[in-house]
């Protein structure tokens, strides 16, 4: 027999979370002296211990971990539960992935202030296109708003390009206005050149409006890290005499497998102050 403070260093627990363990009736002591109320127990509870720990880890409640080590759990039960709570953490573990990728961006545009060169931003004129387009709506422009949204956009909208026999003619041309209903929201326009008629229809064809002056960078990886490139295309706005006049296009240039071979032009309509 062990004491209570040589049991939890041999499970690696807290003294602390044995005596709640007991007082909840997940694991109660192998004896307790009657005389001194000292808590007493066996090897063979490790066993019980351990199983209450991983299934604590997997983020059961501690009423559905009781439940599953004394057997009150049908196994197919069990086994849905185990599934559904691997898919959750797998989701929590790619949302976790994203905002990684996004705090690393945001440390970058950091570091990169006032260092990243601007030599290679450009004004130009861009002219009418023609594209093929679906639209949403996101919460705002962040990029936790904006990724889910534009990604399935884009696969729906080929998918259906397919289906109706038109083919891109060109690069896709992902766009952003305040939406109608404010509060911050974004209609996001996930886009593709085309050379088909103009239709309204399961996806639209129109003609993108012309921009007079638009202040270009190129931004080269994913799009999870481009805010120190937008951020240095707007501080090369602000300090030569511009006004941004809208959201920046996005203009996918190569869109390899690997998204950080990914290049893409940023041209964000400007207007002389």
């Amino acid at each position: 027999m062990f004491t209570i403070g040589d049991f939890a260093r041999h499970g690696r627990v807290s003294v602390r979370m044995l005596r709640h363990y007991d007082a909840t009736g997940l694991l109660h002591p192998a004896h307790v002296d009657p005389a001194t109320g000292y808590r007493y127990y066996a090897a063979a509870q490790l066993a019980r211990l351990n199983r209450v720990i991983a299934l604590k880890g997997l983020g059961f409640t501690l009423q559905q971990v009781q439940d599953i080590v004394e057997e009150k759990v049908a196994t197919e039960e069990l086994r849905g539960m185990l599934r559904l709570r691997r898919a959750e953490l797998e989701t929590a573990m790619a949302v976790a992935a994203v905002r990684l990728v996004q705090v690393e961006a945001r440390l970058r545009a950091i570091e990169s202030e006032g260092h990243m060169p601007t030599n290679d931003i450009v004004i130009k004129s861009v002219p009418v296109v023609r594209v093929a387009e679906l639209t949403a709506t996101a919460a705002s422009f962040a990029p936790d708003d904006i990724s889910p949204v534009i990604g399935p956009l884009y696969d729906e909208l080929f998918r259906l390009l397919d289906a109706a026999g038109v083919t891109p003619t060109g690069p896709g041309v992902a766009y952003y206005e305040d939406a109608p209903e404010g509060d911050g929201r974004i209609s996001v326009h996930a886009a593709v050149q085309v050379s088909a008629p103009l239709q309204d229809g399961v996806f639209r064809v129109l003609d993108l409006p012309a921009l007079d002056q638009a202040a270009t960078i190129v931004h080269r990886g994913s799009m999870d890290t481009v805010l120190p490139t937008a951020q240095t295309l707007a501080r090369w706005i602000d300090g030569n005499g511009y006004r941004s006049a809208g959201y920046p296009r996005e203009i996918s240039l190569e869109c390899p497998e690997n998204r950080d071979d990914w290049v893409t032009e940023l041209q964000a309509p400007v207007t002389r102050v």
